[in-house]
């Protein structure tokens, strides 16, 4: 099962927000990440992770459905590696 940003406001809720201000709150969470990562800095959230902004240069590739070949462009892609806390909880 996947957690949704449905899921993570109703958790909020269940803790006594307003179903609005949940949702408020996790807009603006995700509003403050998207745009730091736009601006190319990492975001770090102790005992959880950091997301980074890597660049992937130019490249081949190959079309599956086809076969032809084909030259993939440089590009910036979102990664995220987890905290040791979290690996420990994840591990147990």
């Amino acid at each position: 099962m996947s957690l949704t940003k449905n899921n993570i406001v109703e958790n909020l809720h269940r803790l006594g927000f307003t179903k609005q201000k949940s949702v408020e709150v996790i807009e603006s969470l995700m509003e403050v990440i998207k745009s730091t990562l736009e601006k190319g800095n990492d975001v770090l959230i102790s005992g959880f992770g950091k997301f980074c902004i890597k660049d992937k240069k130019k490249r081949m590739g190959r079309n599956p459905a086809t076969g032809t070949n084909l030259i993939l462009k440089e590009r910036k892609v979102v990664t995220f590696k987890c905290s040791a806390k979290l690996r420990d909880k994840i591990n147990k």
